[in-house]
């Protein structure tokens, strides 16, 4: 259902203009939705590792762009555009989608650690991300850290308040019963935004097919590397808190660089943050058999 739907929206352009008002509820809900699902005392158990929640936020936020921008480097003189240099290197500075909670869940991984470090994360996204987008891609983002941080206490607060609404009026055992309505409706959610995201892309495709193509490209080759790299960096964790760690690593939350961007982004950079998303939605349903080898 993710694989197909991420396609609608380039498939039927009027449909992503047409969703396009609904990017920030669908952001929201599937969070919101596996907060209902997880297992809170697991969860919890995290925060007595604070030396490893600081090595994970480090390796998102600070060392993943480094080692992007490193390849980067090394692959203008190959003829890598420009602007889609500056979109990796900035999807890579980026905090983990919010969804990937969401996702750990359909795919069995540990959503108790993907909560946690997803949540401390884009916490201090604010504070990392412009220093880095100036040093790394020379591209200025303004983002006013206090507005930014109220912005998403909105966003992650109004997931937890409706999580926490769901669980005090449903019964545990009903929650439990349903858990495969919960995570289809997670699933109707997560395609809306990927078909809202979607919005011009099409047309864009039109103008330029050879950057959209290695823009495509660059997007599963990037989130694969990412998922790699974080894997074997993690690799003590075992298998599935290491799965976790790299799902974690190549999904990452490029709707909130285009939130700080503010509009100022070339349409390259926001064509390729669109057509990431197609790794993001597929990926996870290509990799299903090997997570299930592999646990």
């Amino acid at each position: 259902m993710m694989a197909a739907g991420v396609l609608l929206g380039l498939a039927v352009p009027p449909l992503a203009t047409l969703a396009k008002p609904l990017l920030v509820p669908a952001l929201v809900i599937p969070l919101a939705l596996a907060l209902v699902r997880l297992d809170w005392g697991a969860a919890a158990a995290w925060r007595g590792h604070p030396a490893l929640l600081a090595r994970l936020t480090i390796w998102l936020l600070v060392a993943s762009p480094f080692a992007v921008a490193t390849l980067v480097a090394a692959l203008r003189p190959l003829g890598l555009p420009p602007p889609l240099g500056d979109a990796l290197i900035l999807m890579a500075a980026a905090s983990p989608i919010v969804s990937s909670v969401a996702i750990a869940l359909f795919v069995g991984l540990d959503a108790s650690l993907a909560v946690v470090v997803v949540l401390l994360a884009t916490a201090l996204v604010p504070i990392t991300l412009p220093p880095l987008a100036a040093l790394l891609a020379g591209v200025a983002v303004e983002m006013s850290v206090p507005d930014f941080v109220l912005r998403l206490a909105g966003l992650v607060g109004s997931a937890f308040a409706a999580a926490w609404l769901v669980r005090r009026i449903v019964p545990a055992a009903t929650l439990a019963a349903r858990r495969e309505h919960v995570d289809g409706l997670a699933v109707v959610n997560l395609v809306v935004f990927a078909v809202a995201i979607m919005d011009g892309v099409t047309a864009f495709a039109l103008r330029a097919p050879a950057y959209v193509a290695t823009a495509l490209a660059a997007a599963f080759a990037f989130n694969l590397l990412l998922q790699a790299a974080g894997y074997a960096a993690f690799r003590r964790l075992g298998r599935r808190g290491a799965l976790t760690v790299a799902l974690l690593s190549g999904n990452c939350n490029m709707g909130l660089v285009l939130v700080a961007l503010q509009g100022r982004a070339s349409f390259e950079v926001t064509a390729f943050f669109a057509l990431a998303q197609i790794p993001m939605y597929t990926l996870p349903a290509l990799l299903a058999p090997a997570y299930r080898r592999a646990l």
